[in-house]
């Protein structure tokens, strides 16, 4: 049975690839109506580097745009 952080992750991989804003806002309600104010989120060691990494990606100037990166990403779909 997967942990609840692989659950999680697999999530937050599949959202990423989701492009339909309609899809994405009730997703976004169905989270919001469950998620619980009171409950603070611990974060793997895993994901707190990877927050690390996306700081310095950031400070760095290291950035695409999201419409450069969907560019690519089609030119990498479709080289497969």
């Amino acid at each position: 049975m997967a942990t609840i952080d692989t659950i999680r992750d697999r999530l937050i991989d599949k959202l990423l690839t989701i492009s339909n804003k309609e899809y994405l806002n009730a997703l976004n309600e169905l989270v919001e109506k469950s998620v619980s104010g009171d409950k603070l989120v611990q974060l793997t060691d895993a994901q707190i580097e990877m927050l690390k990494l996306s700081d310095k990606d950031i400070e760095s100037g290291n950035l695409i745009s999201h419409e450069d990166l969907n560019k690519n990403d089609l030119k990498w779909l479709n080289e497969l």
